[in-house]
C-alpha cells in the first residue's frame, strides 16, 4: 500500500504551473524575460550594423544614424548590444543548469543516505567552495584558454558545492518525514524515493536556487570581462561592453549603462519567475 502523500507531491509542480500565469509576480518576469530574449536572439537580424563596423568617431554622442551613440572603438552601440546579448543569456543558463542539476544530485543523496557517503560529498564541496569562483575558473583557463564552452562549464561546476549544500539541509527536513519512512517500509529502494518523493517536495529550494545560480553567473562572466579572461574581443556581449567602455562613462554613458540595464532587466525578470514559480510550489506543497 502506498503512503497517502507520494501521488500528491509529485503532482505539485504541475500543478504550480498551471497556475503560474494569474500571478502578477510571474507576468512580470515572464515579461522581463521575453523581452530580453527578444532582444538577444532577434536582435541580431535587426541591428544597423555589423558588430565591428565603425559607424562613427570613438564615444560619440547619439545621433540620427546611431540612436545610442559609438562606443570606444567608433562601433554603433545599438548595434552591439543587439548582437550581444545572446551570449549572455545561454551561457547564463546553461552555466545555471549544469549547477543546479548536479548539485542537486549530490545535495539530495548526502542528505538522504547520509553517514560516509554525505561526509565524503560535503567535504569535496568544501575544497571546491574555499576558492572564489573567479579564481576557481582562471586556475584553468590559464591553462586551457577561455572559450566560452570552457567558461560556462567551469562557472557551472563552481555552483554544484553551494547548490548541494541548500538542497542537502532542504532534503534532510523532508527526508524525516513519515510518508518516507512508509515508503522504506514497503521496500522502495533510495533512487526511487529520491525522484519520486524527495525532489517533489524540494522543488520549490530548487527552483529559487537556479534564479539565484542564473544571476551568480551573469555576474560572473561579467567579471571575467571586466579582467580580460571573459568572451574575447571582437565579439559583442554585454558584459564585456561594460569592460570596454568604462573608459568613456563620463563622455557617453549610454555605452555603458545599455548593457548594465538589459542585464538587470534579465536577472530580475529570471528571478521573479523562479519566485513565482517555488511560491506556487511551496504552497501545493504545504497543502
Amino acid at each position: 500500500m502506498t503512503a497517502p502523500r507520494t501521488e500528491f507531491v509529485s503532482i505539485a509542480p504541475a500543478r504550480a504551473r498551471r497556475g503560474l500565469l494569474r500571478d502578477p509576480l510571474a507576468l512580470t518576469g515572464l515579461v522581463l524575460v521575453v523581452f530580453t530574449l527578444l532582444v538577444a536572439f532577434v536582435g541580431p537580424f535587426v541591428a544597423p550594423y555589423a558588430i565591428d563596423a565603425a559607424a562613427g568617431a570613438p564615444f560619440a554622442p547619439p545621433g540620427s544614424s546611431t540612436p545610442l551613440g559609438t562606443d570606444f572603438l567608433g562601433q554603433d552601440v545599438l548595434s552591439r548590444l543587439l548582437h550581444g546579448g545572446a551570449s549572455v543569456v545561454w551561457t547564463s543558463l546553461t552555466a545555471a543548469l549544469i549547477g543546479v542539476l548536479f548539485g542537486a544530485v549530490v545535495g539530495m543523496i548526502a542528505g538522504f543516505r547520509r553517514g560516509v557517503i554525505d561526509e565524503v560529498l560535503m567535504r569535496i564541496s568544501d575544497v571546491v567552495l574555499s576558492l572564489p569562483t573567479i579564481v576557481f575558473v582562471l586556475l584553468f583557463v590559464s591553462g586551457l584558454g577561455r572559450s566560452l564552452w570552457l567558461l560556462t562549464l567551469l562557472i557551472g561546476i563552481s555552483h554544484i558545492p553551494q547548490v548541494a549544500r541548500v538542497v542537502r539541509g532542504a532534503t534532510v527536513e523532508v527526508a524525516s518525514r513519515e510518508f518516507i519512512e512508509q515508503a522504506q517500509a514497503i521496500g522502495a529502494g533510495w533512487p526511487r524515493i529520491i525522484v519520486k518523493q524527495i525532489a517533489p517536495n524540494i522543488m520549490s529550494t530548487i527552483t529559487v536556487e537556479f534564479g539565484i545560480r542564473v544571476v551568480w553567473s551573469i555576474v560572473a562572466m561579467a567579471s571575467l570581462s571586466m579582467i580580460g579572461q571573459g568572451i574575447a574581443p571582437p565579439a559583442a556581449d554585454w558584459g564585456l561592453m561594460v569592460n570596454e567602455n568604462r573608459t568613456g562613462l563620463t563622455i557617453q554613458p549610454i555605452a555603458v549603462l545599455a548593457p548594465v540595464v538589459l542585464i538587470a532587466i534579465y536577472a530580475l525578470g529570471t528571478n521573479l519567475l523562479a519566485e513565482a514559480f517555488s511560491r506556487r510550489v511551496a504552497s501545493k506543497e504545504g497543502a
